[in-house]
């Protein structure tokens, strides 16, 4: 491999933060973050000693920290209960009676629950649990739509010392089942069905067919949200309506220690053995609060709406353990965002009021291509901030989002981390931080960013390369689960001494990171090593692009070619002449070198539920071969055909 990745996008606009934003943040200028992220650095056990004592701790940690590389321990001796943090805490103040989920179904109807009910459910859900066996340590599997109660499973879960393993809903019967059998769960959480574009999503149909072969599992609790008729066998399935009424609402949550693990989360999108993620309890309960409270400036009025399902490290993170430990109102929205129609988002803002909007670029770009009059329809003046999570958002979508959708007004935070980093890592302050669009300026406390060389060296400003992260941080991941190995070899033994992040990036003169996208996205074409993210975001700086995919595919001459995959805002025809003028303007933008080979129009690319594009299924597509791997997590499978039977002509 290369020692280094070529930087191509140039971007000089910045944007410096609202003088009336930052007179009421929590970080209120760049000199206070300077200050308090040098402490970080330099003084990390009382930095982070300090932020763990905003929360509740049964038994005091002794130390803070203990490192055996690639090894990290934190708060030790310390015993905490996430479950506590997030409900428990806040009843003795004025958020007892404070809505914590805002819940929006697909069809219209609508929850409230505060947080002493959001409590009095977990406690009773954690009574049902421990009824049926399960013991502090043993697996639960959830796989269920967007309702509340996969909050309050995963709290319940948390509550007694279980480790919970959130499956997507979307996953087909055999994606859960390999999950399943790697987590060994006892247990599985699910739902009659799941309401997704008016359509039902069977998903206790999907469990029945994976545990047939999951020797694990005694027991499944199903929450009945459609009505549909279901198989239920006796004794080892029980409705959720039918045994909480069984069981009382106190349930004293277990004291347990900061490194007992708390879940597994699969990473999505891979072939052959499921990679479980193991997050423990203490260390990434200190990393979403203190992310949640500073990236999203969150205070007592805040309502704050993600988009992303808890399936996904989003969920878990930024809908579920971060704004609830912080006290936080939280709306969860259970459907599509374009049913019945492309405004939906927007109305939830307008109808809830919500005042920070955090979404991927993905999102962001499918919001472009409906037009700015669906927004618009909607009253947005509640917004005071906007987030962007999942990838690397290009400077056009960046431009938009802060124009239509924050009025020229919201801060956008970029946000940069991962399932394996468990919180936010890189991203502005919204009070403090200058902002640059596309890039995720700089990194958040304790976190020693630096982007290196192959052989670990650091790079020159605005030389691209590869996004290390040299210093342990709270929220960490531990392990694989059942797979230490692949644990240190994929990400400690990549790059010496260092945690191998897999993205590509580049630092500015000002110290700014700009992410150029996975490492396995990068194309080799004549000797020039190019991360296909910047070739991508040319590509919709044009006015007739709504959203862009570039891969590569062997090339005699080049090596590879550059294969671009384009979708069009409405008012525009897919035709050769503007395949040409595409072609010359990344050209122009970037430079002949990366001029496309083949530019294939599309109407949709092929994502995730989540909203990734799966960027290894269109390089199946571009090489002429079938697709292969795990599909289960794909949106709309006739995206697949449809992109088959387009050419490069």
């Amino acid at each position: 491999m290369s020692n280094s990745i070529e930087s191509l996008l140039k971007e000089s606009r910045v944007f410096p933060p609202d003088e009336e934003f930052s007179a009421h943040a929590h970080i209120r200028s760049l000199e206070q973050y300077r200050a308090l992220y040098e402490k970080s650095i330099h003084e990390p056990e009382a930095f982070w000693g300090e932020i763990a004592s905003s929360l509740h701790w049964f038994a005091e940690p002794r130390r803070v920290l203990e490192e055996d590389p690639p090894r990290a321990r934190w708060f030790v001796g310390g015993t905490t209960n996430i479950s506590y943090n997030c409900l428990d805490r806040h009843l003795p103040t004025l958020r007892r009676n404070k809505a914590a989920i805002l819940w929006e179904g697909e069809g219209g109807d609508t929850r409230v629950l505060t947080y002493q009910q959001l409590h009095r459910e977990t406690c009773r859900f954690a009574n049902v649990l421990r009824k049926l066996g399960v013991r502090a340590g043993d697996r639960v599997a959830i796989y269920m739509g967007m309702v509340p109660e996969i909050a309050v499973a995963m709290l319940a879960c948390a509550r007694i010392g279980a480790v919970h393993t959130v499956i997507f809903g979307g996953f087909a019967a055999e994606a859960v089942r390999d999950r399943v059998n790697d987590s060994k769960a006892s247990l599985i959480v699910t739902c009659d069905g799941a309401v997704r574009r008016g359509q039902l999503v069977p998903l206790k149909a999907v469990v029945d067919k994976a545990i047939v072969d999951c020797p694990t599992v005694r027991h499944t609790v199903v929450f009945k949200r459609t009505g549909e008729r279901v198989d239920m066998e006796p004794g080892r399935d029980h409705y959720w309506h039918e045994v909480i009424e069984a069981v009382g609402a106190s349930a004293p949550p277990l004291p347990v220690d900061s490194e007992h693990p708390l879940f597994i989360l699969y990473t999505s999108g891979t072939t052959g053995k499921p990679k479980g993620v193991v997050h423990t309890t203490g260390g990434y309960m200190v990393g979403t609060y203190v992310t949640s409270k500073y990236v999203f400036d969150l205070h007592e009025n805040d309502t704050y709406f993600c988009t992303a399902d808890v399936g996904w490290i989003t969920g878990h993170s930024y809908i579920v353990y971060g704004p609830l430990s912080n006290g936080a109102t939280v709306v969860m929205y259970e459907g599509a965002p374009n049913f019945p129609d492309p405004g939906r988002l927007w109305q939830i803002c307008e109808r809830w009021g919500v005042t920070i909007f955090y979404t991927a670029p993905t999102a962001i770009r499918a919001f472009m291509r409906w037009g700015e009059q669906w927004p618009m329809k909607a009253d947005l003046s509640s917004l005071r901030l906007l987030g962007s999570v999942g990838e690397p958002i290009n400077p056009e979508a960046w431009m938009w989002y802060q124009r239509v959708i924050g009025n020229a007004r919201c801060p956008v935070v970029d946000t940069w981390w991962q399932t394996e980093t468990g919180a936010i890592m890189i991203s502005p302050l919204p009070g403090a931080t200058p902002t640059k669009p596309g890039s995720a300026t700089l990194p958040f406390f304790g976190i020693e960013a630096e982007v290196v060389r192959r052989d670990g060296s650091r790079c020159a400003p605005n030389e691209g390369g590869f996004l290390v992260i040299r210093r342990p941080w709270p929220s960490m991941m531990r392990t694989i689960y059942g797979d230490d190995e692949r644990f240190q070899r994929q990400y400690f033994n990549e790059i010496a001494n260092v945690y191998f992040t897999g993205d590509g990036a580049r630092r500015d003169e000002d110290g700014y990171i700009w992410l150029m996208g996975r490492v396995d996205d990068v194309v080799n074409v004549s000797g020039h090593r190019l991360g296909t993210a910047e070739i991508e975001s040319a590509l919709v700086s044009h006015r007739a692009v709504a959203e862009a995919a570039v891969v590569g595919r062997p090339d005699e001459i080049k090596g590879q070619s550059l294969v671009c995959f384009v979708t069009l805002r409405p008012g525009n025809v897919a035709s050769k002449a503007l395949k040409t003028q595409l072609a010359e303007h990344v050209a122009q933008e970037i430079g002949r070198f990366a001029r496309p080979d083949a530019i294939r129009f599309a109407d949709a690319l092929p994502k995730t539920r989540s909203g990734k594009i799966m960027r290894r299924l269109l390089k199946d597509i571009a090489a002429g071969g079938d697709t292969k791997g795990d599909v289960t997590t794909l949106e709309d499978l006739s995206v697949l055909a449809t992109l088959r039977q387009s050419d490069d002509d």
